[in-house]
């Protein structure tokens, strides 16, 4: 790195013509400059340049070792001008995961503006109820529903959803009326898992009193879409996030249960794999996803 260092200290003197002119641009004393060109030249064991009172000349091997050291500095400046182009302005490619739900138009309608006005950005987006490794899979962004686990990720919270307990009218016709948290263990619970375990549920009343049940779902499964086409078949009960299903219960394709019962509403996070030195395109695209989240 060193030699690297010296080679574009050379490159500028040559540029500028003086050591001293050099010195200007690099932020350096002159004489730290011919330091290190003394030192390139006992690496090299070559002379470099002729020195003189009133000017400096290149060397025959000078002039070969300086159209070289010139290219080197072009790529680093290149390099860092692609940096702050990343850093200024959304280009590239991004990478987002996100659960299955939103493959239904929400992604599209966050991102779309931001795609339009950008033609130098790229997107690549990963549809999956499973958490992906963000550092594996190179994710610069990805949406989390739910209590997350603790890592040395980045989550940056955004809006918590209503949860809403639905079920089909087809299928509620079938039982009697459902007035409180307790009937719901004669139902057939539609759980969002992959395993068939008790799960605790706590109801809160509007009153404030609390309720906590016990409930084994009848299907489950790893992906809310289904979760969601199950109960709408009449399959049993299930818990949505509201935005989601508001057109549904708008309609009557589905009926929400207990509405004087709340549950614990649904958190969602933005992760990303670090906090500082995020470039444009996430910046751009958090605030995006932000905007349209909070909309509901």
């Amino acid at each position: 790195m060193e030699q690297l260092k010296r080679m574009a200290v050379f490159a500028t003197v040559v540029d500028k013509g003086s050591m001293v002119a050099a010195a200007a641009e690099l932020g350096m004393t002159a004489s730290a400059v011919s330091q290190q060109i003394s030192k390139l030249e006992a690496s090299t064991q070559v002379s470099l340049l002729h020195r003189t009172t009133r000017k400096l000349t290149l060397t025959e091997a000078g002039a070969t070792f300086y159209r070289s050291c010139a290219q080197v500095l072009a790529l680093a400046q290149d390099a860092e001008q692609r940096l702050l182009e990343l850093r200024d302005a959304p280009v590239g490619e991004l990478r987002i995961a996100a659960p299955v739900g939103f493959a239904g138009g929400r992604l599209s309608r966050a991102l779309a503006p931001l795609l339009a006005a950008h033609r130098q950005l790229r997107l690549q987006v990963f549809f999956d109820d499973e958490q992906v490794n963000l550092i594996e899979q190179r994710i610069d962004i990805a949406l989390r529903i739910g209590r997350l686990e603790s890592s040395s990720l980045v989550a940056r919270h955004v809006i918590d959803w209503n949860a809403v307990l639905c079920a089909a009218p087809s299928y509620l016709a079938q039982h009697t009326p459902i007035e409180a948290p307790e009937q719901l263990a004669d139902l057939d619970w539609l759980n969002l898992s992959t395993q068939h375990l008790p799960q605790q549920l706590l109801f809160t009343h509007v009153n404030g009193e609390e309720r906590r049940l016990k409930l084994e779902s009848r299907i489950s499964c790893n992906n809310m879409i289904a979760a969601r086409e199950f109960t709408l078949a009449g399959m049993g009960f299930s818990i949505q996030p509201e935005p989601e299903v508001r057109g549904e219960l708008a309609s009557g394709r589905l009926q929400r249960l207990l509405p004087e019962w709340q549950h614990a509403p649904l958190p969602i996070y933005l992760v990303t794999p670090r906090r500082d030195a995020q470039p444009a395109k996430v910046r751009y695209a958090i605030e995006a996803l932000k905007q349209n989240l909070q909309r509901g």
